[in-house]
């Protein structure tokens, strides 16, 4: 058995280094070949006896400030993908918890209690999924519209911000059951703190989105990748030769690499493959949301 294992996460390893729907490589490898056509001149003049050499170059960009920025901009973009992680896993978590408060403390006296119990529960489907839509700056008004009453749709297509008119009609409907005598003040006070915690993820994860790296920042670092591979050559080809064309090639699809991956993940929201993966996290919040009343009604 763990020979089979170790074999399948032999070939998982083999089959990862060709898997190019996730590689950064589409992404950098016309700047790779740039450079790697400039090496060419470089060397091509070098062979030929042209004083071209500049070792000296070295010291224009220390490799260690470039390192650094490089660093810093990775860890950064890391962050905020960890952070919008955090927030939509707190997001997933305080929706089954009101749910399962929802449905065990909302007093069911006539079957129409019941009824809007359920209605409002899918309600909890469709604040996932319109923060999802929202983050990415889409209405989805057909993927919300199965999980929602008539009125609740057609008044959500006028709303500025979805999902906090989800949340307000959840609170609405606390409130009711509340005035109804079908829930205490206590279990209404939990509950509301619930909803409020899921305005605040939502408000956590439009910071991350309204608020990018600096740009100047994102362009003070290309000039010194851009410096930096540009030089390289020059540097390399006095002790490299022929072997400066490969080796810069490999540098600067590593170098831009880093820097690609640091701009894709910086927005985590997104639809990219190395994005947080949203629509799987919505079907889970309706997948529980569904299993959860079956196994009530049962």
């Amino acid at each position: 058995m763990k020979f089979n294992n170790f074999r399948i996460k032999r070939k998982s390893w083999f089959r990862a280094l060709f898997n190019l729907n996730s590689s950064i490589l589409p992404v950098v490898w016309e700047k790779a070949v740039f450079f790697g056509v400039l090496s060419f001149f470089v060397c091509f003049a070098n062979h030929f006896g042209y004083s071209i050499a500049k070792p000296a170059l070295t010291g224009l960009i220390p490799t260690i400030v470039l390192s650094l920025l490089l660093a810093f901009r990775t860890n950064s973009a890391n962050d905020r993908f960890w952070e919008g992680r955090k927030l939509w896993g707190m997001i997933v978590n305080t929706l089954r918890n009101l749910a399962w408060q929802i449905w065990v403390n909302v007093r069911e006296i006539t079957p129409d209690d019941k009824q809007r119990k359920i209605q409002n529960l899918k309600l909890l489907t469709v604040f996932a999924i319109t923060t999802k839509n929202h983050l990415r700056g889409k209405i989805g008004e057909e993927e919300i519209k199965p999980f929602l009453s008539d009125y609740h749709y057609h008044h959500l297509k006028t709303s500025q911000h979805l999902p906090l008119q989800v949340a307000a009609y959840l609170g609405e409907y606390l409130y009711k059951e509340s005035q109804q005598k079908n829930l205490n003040q206590y279990q209404l006070s939990s509950m509301q703190e619930l909803i409020n915690i899921l305005i605040d993820m939502v408000g956590g994860c439009e910071r991350i989105l309204k608020t990018p790296i600096p740009y100047s920042y994102s362009i003070h670092l290309r000039q010194l990748l851009f410096l930096y591979c540009v030089l390289l050559p020059f540097q390399c080809v006095d002790q490299l030769k022929w072997g400066t064309i490969p080796f810069v090639i490999i540098l600067a699809y590593v170098l831009y690499g880093i820097e690609a991956i640091a701009l894709e993940i910086e927005n985590p929201f997104g639809t990219d493959k190395n994005d947080l993966p949203l629509d799987q996290i919505c079907q889970t919040v309706n997948q529980n949301i569904q299993d959860f009343i079956m196994n009530q009604n049962r």
